[in-house]
């Protein structure tokens, strides 16, 4: 088994507005970016090979948080929200009523105009975890939550209908046993980021 551990980036200002991101490129703002300066990684997680999504927002995280730039992974990039990106998840909601509640109760199977499903998230997941189990060396990904819940889901059973059975935090570190195919099993969750 492989261990694999998994942080959102820090806080953007789309964050704090409430604004769906996903594949748009949004940056840390300045309160995401003093949020992050006061993490600490778990002693010893941080002499292992790290990895970030190509968003600037996780890109910049990781850099702050370990001190020097990882490598990019793509297959890492936040779901996209196609159309949606850059709205107001409760203003889609008031606006689409019954559909867009007929979409969301759709689980994996949601999707954003123009956008991907989580289920298509996790088909481009699936090779990278392959990938990662194959090398049999732990890895901390800087990502997003999208990815997080796709991997959660992955390893919970959870079909993405209703509430999962535990909360994902940010500012946390999710960590997961990759079997040798790349499955990934529940490790431990919502481990804190020590304060400095």
């Amino acid at each position: 088994m492989t261990l694999l551990f998994m942080l959102r980036h820090g806080p953007t200002a789309w964050n704090a507005e409430k604004r769906i991101q996903g594949s748009a490129d949004v940056p840390l703002s300045a309160a995401g970016r003093a949020t992050v300066a006061g993490w600490r990684l778990p002693a010893g997680f941080d002499r292992h090979l790290w990895v970030s999504s190509p968003l600037c927002r996780a890109m910049e995280t990781a850099t702050l948080l370990l001190g020097r730039p990882v490598p990019i992974e793509d297959r890492l990039r936040e779901m996209a929200w196609g159309e949606w990106e850059g709205r107001l998840l409760a203003e889609l909601r008031a606006k689409g009523g019954a559909a867009m509640a007929a979409n969301e109760e759709l689980g994996l199977d949601f999707q954003p105009p123009g956008g991907e499903s989580p289920r298509d998230l996790q088909a481009r997941l699936r090779p990278w975890l392959a990938d990662v189990a194959k090398a049999g060396q732990p890895v901390g990904a800087v990502t997003h939550r999208g990815v997080i819940r796709a991997i959660y889901a992955l390893a919970a059973g959870w079909d993405m209908t209703g509430r999962p059975s535990v909360r994902l935090d940010s500012g946390c570190l999710h960590v997961f046993r990759l079997a040798a195919d790349g499955t990934p099993h529940i490790e431990r969750l919502n481990l804190p980021l020590a304060e400095p």
